[in-house]
């Protein structure tokens, strides 16, 4: 029987894997072992990658030799030669994680461990394009000199940048922030440096903060609800970032429901620091930093009280479709939320969720994100490591 050739363009479209791609797989499998699990040894990390221990042999020697990671030590108690442990080198490269939101402008130094060694922020409300060129350009001088690193060591920058900064409208917004529409935002950051710009959605790379860094070593899909200016969601499956198909995945903000006074709204209108400053605002309550919020008067505390209870009712629906449309192990709340009140409103959805339970056929614990305000900068920096050193999906397909 003769099978038909298939035409161009039917069908899934796939990429073969040339031996180089799948060196360069390897590699980079076997570097972010040691980053997870280090202290190390060759034969756990063969163990943990399924690859052979001579293969693993060559690898770590190359990490070796290119200083990617370093030896700790020594495995006792066994029989013959102690085994060497490996660890990844954290000074052998850095990045920059930039943060821009509607209320804030923050910058982080990482190092290839995870550890944050300078950060910069200021509250700016509406920054425009000209604000946020001038901050990053001094805010780079000063972390790169107060940690001591070289503009050479940094292999990137990474910017986490809300989609549709422009076009989600929230309260108090001024109507010249819609020049955001027209900025290419790695055109506007990459010449300060000349070194790769990446760009991802700020919920997007929370979650892949978190999912490096933070829980993501529990959990291996989780949701990420992000509580900033406005509200987003990032979606982990498997260990890896879920995109969607145009990149547009976990998108909560831009759901409806409605709030304490019936109104039909977008979530991001009811659950966002700029809902609750806007509240705080309406009882006469002039609050514009997230630290405020940890000292307020007893009748600023009621109207937030409320707003978590609003907050909880707003969400619920949304909750539920979650739990059934993608069975999450958990759902993990960051932002700039202080840590008290996410656990407040944590609680209120844990305690309301459980009126579905017995209609549910699966319900994910609610519970405040390791990562902390910082997880969009943290998640950003990230970036420039994936693109080079660490495993993804389409890096054995796409050669990346």
């Amino acid at each position: 029987m003769t099978i038909p050739k298939p035409l161009p363009g039917d069908g899934p479209q796939l990429s073969g894997s040339n031996l180089r791609r799948a060196r360069d797989h390897n590699q980079r499998v076997t570097l972010h072992a040691i980053r997870v699990n280090g202290p190390v040894t060759r034969m756990a990390l063969a163990q943990l990658t399924g690859l052979t221990p001579a293969a693993i042999a060559n690898i770590t020697n190359r990490l070796l030799k290119d200083r990617l990671i370093l030896t700790a030590g020594r495995m006792l108690g066994g029989r013959g030669q102690p085994a060497t442990k490996l660890v990844v080198n954290p000074d052998s490269c850095f990045s920059l994680g930039l943060n821009v939101d509607r209320d804030h402008v923050t910058l982080v130094l990482l190092d290839f461990a995870g550890r944050v060694h300078a950060r910069a922020s200021r509250e700016i409300h509406f920054a425009q394009p000209a604000a946020v060129r001038l901050f990053f350009e001094r805010a780079v001088a000063q972390i790169l000199k107060r940690a001591g690193i070289a503009r050479s060591q940094v292999i990137g920058v990474g910017v986490a940048f809300p989609d549709d900064i422009a076009r989600a409208h929230l309260p108090d917004q001024p109507g010249d922030y819609a020049a955001w529409a027209d900025v290419k935002v790695d055109d506007l950051l990459r010449d300060v440096l000349g070194v790769p710009v990446f760009v991802e959605n700020d919920a997007a790379a929370a979650a892949i903060g978190e999912m490096q860094f933070g829980s993501g070593h529990r959990y291996r899909s989780f949701f990420y609800l992000l509580i900033t200016a406005a509200l987003g969601g990032g979606l982990v499956i498997d260990g890896g970032y879920f995109r969607g198909a145009k990149g547009r995945s976990g998108e909560i903000g831009w759901l409806h429901d409605r709030d304490g006074s019936g109104r039909d709204m977008q979530l991001q209108n009811i659950v966002s620091l700029s809902a609750l400053y806007s509240r705080l605002a309406g009882g006469g309550y002039h609050i514009a930093s997230p630290h405020r919020l940890a000292r307020l008067e007893i009748g600023a505390r009621i109207i937030v009280d409320d707003w978590i209870r609003e907050s909880t009712e707003a969400l619920v629906k949304s909750m539920v479709a979650i739990n059934c449309l993608i069975n999450p192990e958990a759902v993990l709340i960051g932002g700039r939320l202080p840590a008290a009140l996410v656990d407040r409103l944590a609680a209120a959805l844990n305690h309301r969720l459980a009126d579905f339970a017995s209609q549910l056929p699966a319900l994910a614990p609610v519970a405040r994100a390791v990562t902390a305000d910082d997880a969009p900068a943290v998640g950003a920096a990230i970036l420039p490591f994936n693109h080079t050193l660490l495993p993804s999906r389409l890096a054995l397909l796409m050669g990346v």
